[in-house]
Formats: C-alpha cells, sequence, structure tokens
C-alpha cells in the first residue's frame, strides 16, 4: 500500500461466489496490492460491518469506506 500510481481506475472485486470463510483473505490480499491512493469497489451480498471492524485494526487510519448501495434489499440472502 506504499507505491504511488498514476492510474486511478477503479476496479471491483466481487466477492458473492466465494465461500464465506474466503472473503475476508480475498479482500485483504486485495488491499494489499492496493498502489498508494487507489482503491476498488466490493461487491458484497451482506453488510461487511465485520470487515470494516477488522480493517480497522490492522490497517489504522490508512483507509477510507463509503457504501455506493446498501440493504437490506441489495444484502437479502
Amino acid at each position: 500500500m506504499c507505491e504511488a500510481t498514476n492510474n486511478l481506475s477503479i476496479e471491483e472485486l466481487d466477492v458473492r461466489s466465494l465461500d464465506l470463510a474466503q472473503r475476508h483473505e480475498k479482500i485483504c490480499d486485495r488491499i494489499d496490492e492496493l498502489a498508494f491512493g487507489a482503491s476498488f469497489v466490493l461487491i458484497n451480498d451482506h453488510d461487511p460491518k465485520p470487515l470494516y471492524d477488522q480493517l480497522e485494526t490492522e490497517y489504522p487510519n490508512q483507509f477510507y469506506w463509503n457504501y455506493l448501495e446498501n440493504g437490506p434489499v441489495v444484502w437479502a440472502r
């Protein structure tokens, strides 16, 4: 998360097809690959609040989180 980037295109990371046990690992792997200032859109089928709490612990003051859409309709199972 330290390299500067000129490519500010925003990619999507859709974890809906992954087992719940695999999702946080996949998301954290993607975060570790990000260059400084880069971002991605997370697509999930439930409110990822537990993920937010995990990221606050692992990456304090290093990220910004914004809901583009949220449930309950979007996150219905």
